[in-house]
């Protein structure tokens, strides 16, 4: 079974940029922030009480609770009406969403939460502003209410945005995050098709040597001094009720950044990666591999590390922005399929089996190769040829 991505579609991208903020210009954000948070709280606590008396509070009765509250608080006044709006919006679909889980019987563990209180201490400022909120003028953003930012425009974008969200992270720096239309930049046809099995000893086999991903390890880099950090945390940890000190929230600091940059380490591996494979190849056969049940095994940690899903993700926007067709293969049996014969053993390989020996016909092949060369099997992709290139040249043929 698979399911075949048509990557010429339409869409929209995030491309997200930082910040640098004066004095004027931070006092500004945080005291919008500020005014959209006690918005948010305001509604969760309506929202309550209308559940708790069994009533409905729709987005006509946000709405005007927004109004109302603008109207008789002159501190809501001074704020722009329209990241409030957006803020209302948003909590509105938050709810109405969890309210249809619950009504779908959604098991618990995999229903939308309904939306909680946003607090001072633990929320991070977000706002989000519509076309009619924000400009660009001079290389500048200008922001509704009279917020001006300076952006480093790192690169351009590739058409004019129709939003954009204003948020802090976890440590301490501002970002820009504009929504534009998905561009699609095509690339030379190589008549080649490649089929890709996700793992954990690599994070990624493929049919074709040059293009297998190994393990990055960077959480296993930082460990050592991600633990330290953790230890600072643990010892200054303040008790409850009680703010934190200097010392805890310098670690706290520290940790966050480094979360922050093995994270950038996972994704730019990852989209170097998906460049490389998504260039060479014209026709892709992507294990649809979800690894969420991987973190309930002893593999948690070493999975968790190889960040499968973020390799899947950069792989399937980059063969969307250049025009490739991605065919998801459901990964039922890949592991037991001979890929030169298509028979099937009587019983699941243990992991420790990392040879494939077909007993049919005699295939033996590494255990994670003969899965990617499945993946071309299932999606139609006939490797016939190395790589799955036809004799010839000739394109590979496509599942209808």
């Amino acid at each position: 079974m698979t399911a075949v991505v048509t990557t010429e579609q339409g869409g929209h991208v995030r491309y997200a940029y930082r910040v640098r903020l004066s004095a004027t210009a931070r006092r500004a954000l945080e005291a919008e922030w500020n005014r959209c948070r006690w918005i948010w709280n305001e509604c969760v606590a309506r929202s309550k009480k209308a559940f708790a008396a069994g009533e409905k509070v729709g987005p006509a009765a946000l709405d005007r609770m927004l109004t109302e509250a603008r109207r008789v608080t002159p501190w809501l006044q001074e704020g722009s009406s329209v990241p409030q709006q957006q803020l209302v919006r948003d909590f509105g679909k938050s709810r109405a969403k969890a309210l249809k889980d619950i009504k779908d019987r959604v098991p618990q563990h995999r229903r939308a939460g309904m939306p909680r209180w946003k607090t001072k201490r633990e929320a991070w400022p977000t706002l989000n502003y519509t076309r009619r909120g924000f400009r660009i003028k001079d290389r500048r953003l200008h922001l509704a209410g009279g917020i001006v930012l300076r952006v480093v425009w790192s690169r351009g974008l590739p058409a004019d945005p129709s939003s954009v969200r204003v948020y802090q992270d976890s440590t301490g720096a501002w970002y820009a995050s504009f929504v534009v239309p998905a561009p699609v930049e095509s690339l030379p046809v190589t008549g080649r098709a490649i089929g890709v099995d996700w793992g954990v000893r690599e994070t990624a086999t493929t049919t074709s040597d040059a293009h297998d991903l190994p393990h990055p390890q960077h959480g296993k880099t930082a460990a050592q001094k991600l633990a330290r950090y953790q230890r600072m945390m643990a010892r200054r940890k303040p008790k409850r009720g009680q703010a934190a000190s200097a010392g805890y929230r310098k670690a706290r600091a520290q940790t966050a950044k480094l979360h922050k940059k093995v994270a950038r380490q996972r994704q730019d591996t990852a989209r170097k990666w998906a460049k490389s494979v998504v260039r060479d190849h014209d026709a892709l056969a992507v294990e649809d591999f979800r690894p969420k049940f991987l973190a309930k095994t002893t593999m948690a940690r070493k999975a968790a590390d190889a960040a499968i899903g973020a390799a899947k993700a950069a792989l399937l926007e980059m063969a969307r922005k250049h025009g490739r067709i991605v065919h998801l293969v459901h990964p039922a049996h890949t592991t037991m399929d001979c890929a030169q014969c298509g028979a099937r053993t009587k019983h699941a390989l243990p992991l420790s089996e990392r040879t494939y020996a077909c007993t049919a016909c005699g295939a033996v092949s590494p255990r994670d190769k003969n899965s990617a060369r499945v993946m071309l099997v299932r999606a139609g992709l006939n490797p016939a040829g190395a790589e799955g290139v036809r004799p010839g040249g000739a394109l590979p043929r496509l599942a209808a």
